[in-house]
């Protein structure tokens, strides 16, 4: 059963760095699409990413659409929004034998146009402080991963 995290035009490399932590953690595989605000060969992506960063399974798509035509062969794509109507706890994240899990940039997460293609593929994280519109990208991604890893341990799987 694969596992895929997906960040779109991440920004912060040190976000990058400890979200391809947990990915080598999990066994999950990091996919980047540029854009990229920094550049991985930056020290402070490995930095994040500690002495870890070489074994990261990293994949780099140029854009979007590329990505987007091999997507299908990785498994069934979550979006993760603050825009979401779902509840991630209440998406079957680990029901597939294959979980994609998009992240947007931290500054404006997600493109309009994702938005309005995958509309019921998109979840969210509860908040229960109204002074708090998002976690952090790298947070979001560490619970989004293990809710998936819940899941399927839930299904016996």
């Amino acid at each position: 059963m694969s596992l895929h995290v997906v960040l779109v035009h991440p920004e912060i490399h040190w976000n990058t760095g400890n979200a391809g932590r947990t990915c080598l953690a999990t066994g999950a595989t990091l996919h980047l699409i540029e854009p990229l605000g920094f550049s991985l060969s930056e020290r402070e992506v490995k930095r994040a990413g500690l002495d870890y960063w070489e074994h990261v399974d990293v994949r780099v798509w140029k854009h979007w659409d590329l990505f987007e035509a091999e997507m299908p062969r990785l498994g069934e794509p979550w979006f993760f929004s603050t825009k979401g109507t779902t509840s991630f706890w209440d998406a079957p994240l680990g029901d597939a034998d294959g979980a994609v899990l998009v992240f947007g940039r931290e500054t404006a997460g997600l493109p309009a146009e994702l938005h309005a293609r995958y509309a019921d593929r998109f979840v969210t994280m509860p908040m229960h402080s109204a002074h708090i519109r998002s976690l952090n990208l790298s947070t979001s991604v560490a619970v989004g991963v293990y809710e998936v890893l819940r899941q399927r341990r839930a299904l016996g799987r």
